[in-house]
């Protein structure tokens, strides 16, 4: 059976959403001409200041294009739904940001990314505009700790783009502005469950199945094999398991700060967030830790999949200070008005 959107046309439903966003904020974004997937803040690049462009596939609103605004990303390429934009749309958000100080490319580490931005990085070489790469890997489901740069990016972006995006707002050079944005990535854990399948808009047919009493942790934003499945348990039974395993790995000593971020992949309410929040809270007060920002909501979705993530920063002064630092996009803000 099919599922149920309200869609026009599946294959014409990343092109009607862009239209939908810049219709919607205006005040936020733009896309170059002639390159409608690629999205640009109207007010973060500047002269002199490191231009950083996110992107990847659709249908993890509001990753990535969410995310563009002064204080954060300057530019985001957009692909079809769960894959990635291909070079061009990415050599024209690098064309539109570079303030001629380097342009830093994050995303998440897919193999299609990996292939499309290196292309596209390489052929703006011949522009002369330094481009350098930092990809995101938080997802420490996704692989072994001793294998950790075959991990995935999933929500932990949320933090480690902000951290960047404040070190590029407030003009560090290109070097610290990529130290930090490696910093920020090593100090992030992310940990997700799935409950229920999403449906692609051009099928509208579950991209994987899972039985109505099961459930699966460490599920990939895009269906990926998680770690292991097995009957669905309480909130507070997965919140100590995802928790457990991002502090048993993260190491933190006690008094130590986090940013925290309770995350719907996309159709889990708040109701049930906010029950898994009051026991992350819990467990971080047990151990010591003391919270310094919480986000909970809709920060990195899989369509309509059923189920939440956990992400942990580990925080320091300066990542705390870039975490702290305002932006205004057109999905997400925070700190004073810019």
């Amino acid at each position: 059976m099919k599922t149920k959107k309200l869609i026009n046309d599946g294959a014409a439903a990343v092109d009607e959403m862009l239209a939908g966003i810049l219709a919607a904020h205006p005040r936020h974004l733009h896309a170059v001409d002639g390159s409608p997937r690629s999205i640009v803040a109207n007010h973060g690049p500047r002269t002199g200041k490191v231009g950083l462009v996110i992107g990847g596939g659709s249908g993890h609103e509001p990753t990535f294009l969410g995310f563009v605004g002064r204080g954060l990303a300057d530019a985001a390429a957009i692909g079809n739904v769960f894959a990635s934009p291909p070079p061009d749309p990415i050599i024209e958000c690098a064309k539109a940001v570079d303030g001629g100080a380097g342009v830093l490319f994050m995303y998440g580490n897919y193999a299609g990314d990996v292939m499309n931005f290196d292309m596209a990085a390489e052929m703006l070489t011949m522009d002369d505009i330094e481009v350098r790469t930092v990809l995101t890997t938080d997802d420490i489901a996704s692989a072994p700790i001793e294998q950790k740069e075959r991990r995935r990016g999933v929500a932990g972006n949320v933090f480690i783009f902000k951290a960047a995006g404040a070190a590029c707002d407030l003009m560090y050079g290109f070097d610290d502005v990529e130290r930090v944005a490696r910093f920020a990535n090593e100090r992030t854990y992310t940990m997700g469950v799935a409950l229920s399948p999403c449906s692609l808009p051009q099928t509208r047919r579950p991209n994987f199945e899972i039985g109505a009493d099961e459930m699966e942790i460490g599920m990939g934003i895009h269906g990926e094999p998680g770690i292991a499945r097995g009957p669905m348990r309480s909130a507070d039974e997965v919140t100590s398991e995802l928790v457990g395993k991002i502090l048993k790995e993260m190491k933190p000593a006690h008094g130590d700060r986090v940013a925290v971020l309770v995350n719907s992949l996309g159709s889990t309410p708040l109701m049930e967030l906010y029950i898994m929040m009051r026991k992350l809270k819990a467990m971080l007060d047990d151990a010591g830790l003391v919270i310094h920002l919480s986000l909970v909501g809709n920060y990195c979705t899989s369509l309509e999949m059923a189920g939440a993530s956990i992400t942990l920063m580990h925080l320091d002064d300066e990542l705390q200070r870039l975490i702290d630092h305002p932006c205004d996009c057109a999905m997400f803000r925070s700190g004073e008005a810019l």
